[in-house]
């Protein structure tokens, strides 16, 4: 008896102080009891729409092209008739007046699109403004009726950790929810697509069907819109992408501005990240950024004082270590605007103001089209300026005539969209005529010296 006694004393002076340390509360409402992201997702879902896109393409007609051998032997046979093909994404409702954004790639190309609400209302909507290197769009919806929307978040403030949603149509089965958090930021070039440049990480599922959809925080503000993943499998692996919010805003004050093209300040510059080996050969003491290896003669950042072996370390306060992510941050700054870059060089740390502009008309761009009397009939040819590198993602150094258009009969010969002409019969092309000029001379054989991506190619022929 007198055992048992003490043994219950022995309990009670030792579950007191745990009892007072865990400060046990009884649940005060029905939402203390059952916690869950179901206020969230109705205040959010609203905002993410379906988009269904139809596009004419050319398909060919073979008999063999479901055949699992003679399909790849005869993939070329047969003629081409249009097919329509039919898209599904996701998109978001970022303003009451019907703006949407969603991918590039959902609605590149449409003939129609339908946005479709999650309470079953169905609209028509139009491009505004697409942008095939971040794979962005964005659209409008024309209707008196309040839409609902969400609100930007700052991407700078994200933090890795932080709880998210990713809503969007998955599969095409209908709007789906799921959770995770962000996994990374400053996230350049890891993913797989359209898209490059500069993206937030998370390991919430994103599956097909899912681009163009939100990813919001746990206030129910957009902070990305979700693009792709990387996988092996066609399915989600836990590594999904978003374009940041804050970029996202710049392509909405663009269209909304009327700009049907996305303008990305110029920098006309090339660099590397920083290593330790260059940090000690430059004489700086840093460990993180950019240093400037080229610079245009036109270079904004040329005009505010930069020199080759300048380190980038920051802009807008926000530090900097590739080419891409700087590119980003000067695109979030957006156009008209003085964005503050940090320096360092072997003479100390400044900071500077660079004046953001699209690539220059410098000299002004000359596009020729040959007609049925020229030796390529057809051909249309462009100079090559900042604006023309910056439009068709062209190094800043390429010179020559860009081919537009090769023609009927220049395309016989082995030109293509794309290429960069230098030379013809051996003489540097310095004019757009000098092309027509120089392949006249020889009786109808000729040669042309072209640039295709990084390689120098040779076409000699005979007409």
């Amino acid at each position: 008896m007198i055992q048992s006694c003490l043994r219950f004393i022995l309990i009670v002076v030792l579950a007191a102080p745990l009892a007072a340390i865990a400060d046990v509360q009884v649940p005060s409402s029905q939402s203390e009891i059952t916690l869950s992201f179901a206020p969230l997702v109705k205040k959010s879902a609203p905002a993410v729409v379906n988009i269904y896109a139809q596009r004419v393409v050319e398909a060919r007609s073979s008999p063999f092209q479901n055949d699992p051998f003679f399909g790849n032997f005869f993939k070329d046979f047969g003629s081409t008739r249009p097919q329509v093909q039919n898209s599904l994404g996701s998109g978001v409702i970022l303003s009451k007046d019907g703006i949407v954004v969603s991918n590039y790639h959902v609605v590149a190309g449409a003939t129609d699109i339908q946005v479709v609400l999650n309470d079953g209302r169905e609209f028509s909507a139009k491009p505004l403004l697409s942008d095939q290197q971040s794979d962005l769009a964005v659209l409008k919806i024309d209707t008196p009726a309040y839409l609902p929307f969400l609100n930007f978040r700052d991407s700078e403030t994200v933090e890795v950790g932080e709880l998210v949603l990713a809503i969007g149509n998955p599969f095409g089965v209908g709007q789906t929810v799921s959770s995770g958090i962000v996994s990374g930021l400053a996230r350049s070039g890891a993913a797989q697509g359209n898209g490059r440049g500069y993206f937030i990480q998370t390991d919430a599922p994103i599956n097909p069907g899912n681009s163009g959809g939100a990813l919001v925080d746990i206030s129910g503000r957009l902070i990305g819109i979700n693009t792709s993943i990387l996988t092996r499998s066609g399915g989600s692996n836990g590594i999904g992408f978003a374009i940041p919010a804050s970029l996202v805003r710049q392509f909405v004050l663009q269209a909304k501005a009327g700009y049907s093209r996305f303008q990305r300040p110029w920098a006309g510059m090339s660099g590397q990240p920083l290593t330790p080996e260059l940090a000690r050969g430059l004489g700086v003491d840093l460990t993180v950024g950019m240093v400037i290896t080229a610079l245009h003669e036109l270079s904004p950042f040329r005009a505010a004082g930069f020199k080759v072996g300048d380190v980038v370390a920051a802009v807008q306060g926000q530090a900097v270590s590739t080419t891409a992510e700087m590119l980003y941050r000067l695109s979030v700054a957006g156009i008209g605007a003085n964005a503050d870059v940090t320096r360092v060089n072997s003479e100390g740390r400044s900071d500077i103001l660079v004046e953001l502009a699209t690539a220059p008309e410098d000299p002004p761009r000359e596009i020729i089209e040959f007609d049925r009397r020229d030796f390529f009939p057809g051909l249309i040819i462009s100079s090559i300026n900042p604006a023309v590198q910056a439009e068709l993602q062209l190094p800043w150094e390429s010179k020559g005539f860009i081919v537009i258009d090769p023609g009927p009969l220049a395309v016989r010969v082995g030109l293509k969209a794309g290429d960069i002409i230098r030379e013809a019969n051996g003489r540097q092309v310095q004019t757009g005529y000098d092309i027509d000029e120089f392949l006249r001379q020889n009786n109808r054989r000729g040669e042309i010296l072209i640039q295709r991506g990084s390689r120098q190619i040779m076409l000699r022929f005979r007409l």
